[in-house]
């Protein structure tokens, strides 16, 4: 029986969530794969049409489709590299950021563009890495 839902949550980082029905009832899992070339644009609040049946944990999705296009995402504003922006213009109220080992920064940028950016070749992704990297050192948000 399909049935039509809201993505309740999901977990970008394992790449599973939950699906709520409309009608209401048990939430049902889903791994991102499930929605095959469209596993990109996986986010809350998107309606889908899923089919259910039951997995060793509960209810699990057997099939799954987005009925709506997901929502542009708001562009980043590109900051050329030799600019400087005041924390006041960041909305940041004591001008102090966390600073990430270059492990942390690294993996949370590769993550990043192998979501958003899945096309990208791995010599590609190690290209922007490396550069955001010396970026963000330049800044003093990464520690060594």
């Amino acid at each position: 029986m399909v049935a039509v839902g809201t993505i309740l949550r999901f977990d970008e980082v394992r790449g599973y969530g939950f699906i709520a029905a409309v009608g209401g009832g048990e939430d049902v899992f889903f791994h991102a794969n499930d929605f095959g070339e469209s596993r990109h644009v996986v986010q809350p609040g998107l309606r889908v049409e899923y089919e259910v049946m039951e997995g060793e944990r509960g209810l699990k999705v057997s099939t799954v489709s987005l009925l709506d296009p997901p929502p542009a995402r708001r562009p980043v504003a590109a900051v050329a590299p030799s600019a400087t922006v005041s924390s006041q213009e960041l909305g940041d109220d004591d001008g102090v950021c966390d600073v990430l080992s270059a492990k942390s920064f690294s993996g949370a940028v590769t993550e990043l563009l192998i979501e958003h950016a899945p096309t990208l070749t791995g010599a590609q992704i190690g290209q922007v890495r490396h550069r955001l990297l010396a970026f963000a050192r330049s800044h003093g948000w990464v520690d060594d």
